[in-house]
């Protein structure tokens, strides 16, 4: 049997290599989306009416 000082040792070699293996955070790529985008003034100058009658 080995001495409980080596197996003191073994055990934290061993928990250190853990520790290195697994990250401790992952970042995720978000996708952010574009902000929505005003029409032009100019645009205004194209528009028609509609009329909607409700009713009889």
């Amino acid at each position: 049997m080995l001495p409980p000082f080596i197996i003191e040792q073994i055990r934290k070699r061993e928990e250190d290599r853990r520790q290195h293996e697994r990250p401790l955070h992952l970042e995720l790529p978000l996708v952010h989306p574009e902000p929505m985008r005003r029409p032009k003034v100019e645009d205004d100058i194209d528009r028609g009416v509609i009329i909607v009658e409700l009713g009889t």
